[in-house]
C-alpha cells in the first residue's frame, strides 16, 4: 500500500510550533518565578513543554531537540545560581533523561497514530477506488454494446431499414455516446481531487451563484425538458472551492434527480448562508430513495443493480461516489434524504472562510 509522501514544508510548521512552545514556557517560568520569588515548577513545566512538541510535530527530532534544549534552559536559567550552567546538582541526569524518555516515548506514539491515520486514508482511497472501477466495468459495458449494435445494424442493413428506423438507431447510439462522455467527466473529476495525494485540491475564490448557473446552463443542454427552479440569496456568496468539481457535483445530483426520480417534474437548486457557510441543496419531487438503501447510498456498497435505470443502461452510483469523494475533499458531508412531502434531497455546505476543516 502507497502511502502519501511528506511534504518538506512540514519542517518549517514543525519549527514554528516547538519554538512558540518553547517561548511560552520560558515566558510562564518566568512569570511564576518574578510572582513566586522560585522556579520549583520549572522542570514540571518543561517537562509537558517535551510532551507537547513531540505530540505537535512530526517524527522524533523536535521532541528530543526540545528535550535537550530545555534540559539547558532549565539549568541555566531557572536554577539557582541564575544565568549559569550547573551540572554538579543532584538529579540532573535524572531530569535529562526523563525528557529524553517523556520525548521518546510521545514521539513513538504520535508517529504511529499519525501513521495509521494515513494507512486508514490511504485504504478508504482503495476502496473508493474498487468501488469506482467495479462500477465503471459494469456501466460502461451496456451504452458500449448498444452503440456497437447501433452502429452495426445501420452498417450491414442500412439498405433495408426505412428512414425513421436509421434515425432511432443513431439517436440511440448518441445517447449513449453522450452517457459514455458524462461518465468519462465523472471520472476524470475523481483523478483531479486524488491527483495531488490524500484528496488535496487547490480551491480559489469563487462566487458560488455563477457556479450554480454554469451547471444549469450545463444541464439544460443535456435535459432540455428538465424543470429546475434556482434560489439564491441576495448577497454574493464568495466561497473557495473547485469550480469544476463542484460544478460536477451539481451536475450529477440533478441527473440523479432526472434519472432516479422516475416522475420528477420540478427540481429545486437552493442556496443559502448558515453560520459562515455556503449551504447547497439539490431537491426534487421524484420517488425519493428506499430507506434500506439509504444508509449505503455513498460508499459504493450496493450492488449495481440497485442504480439502475428502467432502460437497464443508466447507473449514478458511480456519480454519487464522485460526488461524495469532491465534497468530502472540501471539508464538507454530502447528504441525502428524503422529503417529508415527497421526492429526495441531496445537500452538502462548503466554509466561506479559507479554512476548510469540518462541516
Amino acid at each position: 500500500m502507497h502511502l502519501p509522501k511528506k511534504k518538506t514544508k512540514l519542517s518549517v510548521r514543525d519549527a514554528g510550533i516547538s519554538f512558540g512552545i518553547f517561548l511560552f514556557t520560558c515566558i510562564l517560568c518566568a512569570l511564576l518565578r518574578f510572582v513566586g520569588g522560585h522556579a520549583n515548577y520549572a522542570s514540571m513545566l518543561f517537562i509537558l513543554s517535551v510532551f507537547m512538541t513531540a505530540r505537535f510535530t512530526e517524527g522524533y527530532v523536535w521532541g528530543i531537540a526540545a528535550s535537550l534544549i530545555d534540559v539547558l534552559t532549565v539549568n541555566y536559567l531557572f536554577t539557582y545560581p541564575y544565568f549559569h550552567f550547573n551540572f554538579t546538582l543532584a538529579g540532573y541526569p535524572i531530569t535529562m533523561i526523563c525528557m529524553l524518555a517523556v520525548s521518546l516515548a510521545t514521539s513513538a506514539l504520535t508517529s504511529r497514530a499519525k501513521l495509521v491515520e494515513r494507512i486508514r486514508i490511504e485504504a478508504e482511497h482503495e476502496k473508493t477506488r474498487s468501488n469506482l472501477l467495479r462500477a465503471v466495468s459494469h456501466d460502461l459495458r451496456t451504452p458500449l454494446t448498444s452503440i456497437l449494435g447501433a452502429t452495426s445494424a445501420v452498417i450491414e442493413h442500412g439498405e433495408t431499414l426505412s428512414q425513421q428506423e436509421r434515425v432511432e438507431l443513431l439517436e440511440g447510439a448518441q445517447e449513449d455516446a453522450c452517457w459514455l462522455i458524462r461518465m468519462v467527466e465523472n471520472l476524470l473529476a475523481v483523478t483531479r481531487v486524488d491527483a495531488d495525494g490524500g484528496g488535496q485540491i487547490v480551491k480559489t475564490p469563487e462566487a458560488a451563484e455563477e457556479i450554480i448557473a454554469e451547471a444549469v446552463a450545463k444541464f439544460k443542454k443535456q435535459f432540455p425538458d428538465a424543470n429546475v427552479q434556482v434560489r439564491v440569496p441576495d448577497e454574493l456568496l464568495i466561497v473557495p472551492m473547485d469550480s469544476v468539481l463542484i460544478g460536477q457535483v451539481l451536475m450529477n445530483l440533478m441527473e440523479n434527480a432526472v434519472v432516479h426520480g422516475e416522475k420528477t417534474t420540478h427540481i429545486l437548486l437552493s442556496l443559502t448562508k448558515r453560520n459562515n457557510r455556503a449551504f447547497f441543496e439539490v431537491e426534487d419531487d421524484g420517488v425519493g430513495i428506499d430507506p434500506e438503501k439509504l444508509p449505503h447510498i455513498f460508499d459504493g456498497t450496493l450492488p449495481q443493480d440497485n442504480f439502475s435505470h428502467i432502460n437497464g443502461k443508466r447507473s449514478m452510483g458511480i456519480g454519487l461516489s464522485v460526488c461524495n469523494t469532491i465534497v468530502r475533499a472540501h471539508g464538507g458531508v454530502l447528504e441525502a434524504k428524503n422529503r417529508p412531502e415527497g421526492g429526495a434531497s441531496f445537500s452538502f455546505s462548503l466554509s466561506i472562510t479559507e479554512d476548510q476543516n469540518g462541516q
